[in-house]
């Protein structure tokens, strides 16, 4: 009977200990897309919830074959910063971009069967960039394995084939690791099948997880700030604005071109990228370029300060400046998010000019879009002012400069003209040479 109280008791006490044994709190999440950024945004609100949460540890389960080099450099910074350890749980793939990732992260467990390395630079159609380029990712690459006390010539044969390490790569080939060499070469701590196998390899016996959720609103945001979307509401605002300068009033191309700017514009606010200075750039460089185009004859400072600052307005809300600060932006962020806006730009005008072309001869559409009824001179109809026959040959004055359009006044009164060469500024004297509809043609007076 004594035997089997002290027994009982032994157990109580071993029952005890595992129960009252504090256990380790984690945060999971996934990223198992494309390295950009909504994946950016992915980690910095998981990094930012565990900290909240007091966690422990947080494990980032990564399949990914790339992507952008700006985003998989703001998240390696965030990785290597971060007060609470990161670990990668490679589920499947973390080439390119995703290795430089995996190997900021204080511990990498992989799934059997996966792979990490193949991270030269390329770029989107699969073409190897420039040397620049891959000096970048070089140094990336080294400084990272470094600061987790990998190997950094491993890590730098990841980018360059023209590395040679004996009995691990030959030159001229990429490195790229399985799980088993992986581990052989210590840029891998262990195998695991699932997230449970990877603590109990890892000796965590007692856990909770957390797992990452997005609101419907979050989905939302990180579904508008992806480098696809944002060109395609480019495209949208651009098309717009093309279309009411087309026909002045407000209208349904106005309207498309408001709805694109705030869906453009609103997800990058709520993140912190676009600040209000940018966006009223933007709105700035709309502005003169409708008074360049509706006010001012021609087309001059206004209009290219204007296309500047539309240009400038999206381009910097795509860049994690802080105020007028850009220290900490890479250049190659900078060169991105000003060629996402220029390639944007230069195919929604093409698209433009096809679609209303369409749009204007098309039997169904023309007679909505625009006045075609013609008045031909054969029925008598025309343009021309029988007082406009009368002032050729005579001498007026320029009121407005004339680029190459403007106007003149003539015996007093004011007409529309156009330069027949170059420019006139105001207050030169004219001459008119000829009248074109309901335009005259004049050419500047030499004294």
């Amino acid at each position: 009977m004594k035997r089997i109280i002290i027994l009982l008791l032994q157990l109580f006490c071993i029952a005890s200990a595992t129960y009252s044994q504090e256990k380790t709190k984690i945060y999971l999440f996934k990223v198992e897309e494309d390295i950009a950024q909504p994946a950016v945004m992915r980690v910095e609100k998981a990094l930012e919830k565990a900290k909240e949460n007091q966690s422990d540890l947080v494990i980032m389960q990564l399949n990914t074959f790339g992507g952008e080099l700006a985003a998989a450099d703001k998240i390696r910074t965030m990785l290597l910063q971060s007060e609470i350890p990161v670990w990668a749980y490679i589920d499947n793939n973390a080439a390119s971009a995703g290795a430089l990732i995996s190997i900021a992260c204080e511990r990498i467990y992989m799934h059997s069967g996966s792979s990490i390395g193949a991270a030269t630079v390329v770029n989107q159609t699969g073409e190897v960039q420039p040397d620049k380029y891959q000096s970048y990712m070089r140094s990336m690459m080294r400084a990272t394995a470094e600061a987790r006390g990998r190997r950094p010539d491993i890590a730098e044969a990841m980018v360059d084939p023209d590395v040679f390490l004996k009995d691990i790569v030959d030159s001229g080939k990429v490195l790229t690791f399985t799980t088993e060499e992986a581990i052989k070469h210590n840029y891998c701590e262990g195998q695991a099948e699932s997230i449970r196998e990877l603590l109990e390899t890892a000796n965590i016996p007692t856990y909770t997880i957390e797992e990452q959720h997005y609101t419907a609103i979050e989905k939302m945001i990180a579904f508008l700030v992806s480098p696809m979307i944002s060109g395609l509401l480019i495209m949208l605002i651009i098309g717009g604005i093309y279309f009411e300068f087309q026909s002045p009033g407000i209208g349904f191309p106005l309207a498309m071109a408001i709805l694109g700017a705030l869906l453009y514009f609103a997800p990058l606010y709520l993140e912190g990228l676009a600040a209000n200075w940018e966006i009223i750039i933007f709105v700035v460089g709309i502005i003169l370029l409708a008074v360049e185009l509706f006010v001012i004859p021609g087309f001059g400072v206004a209009g290219v300060a204007g296309i500047i600052f539309i240009i400038g307005g999206l381009t910097l809300s795509l860049v994690g400046n802080i105020g007028f600060d850009f220290s900490l932006v890479p250049t190659s962020n900078m060169i991105q998010s000003f060629s996402t806006v220029i390639i944007s730009i230069t195919i929604a005008f093409p698209i433009c000019i096809w679609l209303g072309k369409k749009m204007f001869t098309n039997k169904t559409f023309a007679p909505k879009l625009a006045l075609v009824t013609e008045q031909k001179a054969t029925e008598g109809y025309t343009v021309s002012l029988p007082e406009f026959d009368s002032l050729v040959g005579k001498e007026g004055i320029a009121e407005t400069i004339l680029r190459p359009s403007g106007k003149v006044r003539v015996e007093n009164d004011i007409y529309d003209a156009v330069a027949q060469i170059s420019y006139i500024e105001k207050g030169e004297k004219v001459k008119v040479l000829e009248h074109e509809n309901s335009n005259l043609v004049v050419t500047k007076v030499v004294e």
